[in-house]
């Protein structure tokens, strides 16, 4: 019996391949968490589109989430800042340009 648990090791050691099994686990896990969180929220903004709710507010936090994991999220989520800059400055330059022609 000595034999054995010298051979085998101490049922509580960790090796090397289960740390990196731990890590693999643990990384699978988190995507998979931040993937339904951020999709969820994604898919209520989504729906909020058409229903009342702060659909402008939610899809970027959903993006957001998703960010975290995903490059695409983060891709969109660029894409959407860019196009509300640009509004934002395209109705700044309007309001000017109003206030000129009084």
């Amino acid at each position: 019996m000595c034999r054995l648990s010298a051979t085998i090791g101490h049922p509580f050691e960790y090796t090397a391949a289960m740390n990196a099994t731990l890590r693999l686990t643990y990384k699978v896990a988190r995507r998979i968490v931040i993937g339904v969180t951020g999709g969820t929220i994604l898919l209520l903004g989504i729906v909020m589109l058409v229903t009342p709710g702060p659909a402008l507010i939610v899809i970027p936090v959903g993006l957001a989430i998703l960010g975290l994991e995903f490059a695409w999220a983060r891709l969109w989520l660029k894409r959407i800042r860019r196009r509300i800059s640009a509004g934002l400055a395209n109705n700044r330059a309007r309001d000017a340009e109003r206030q000129r022609g009084n």
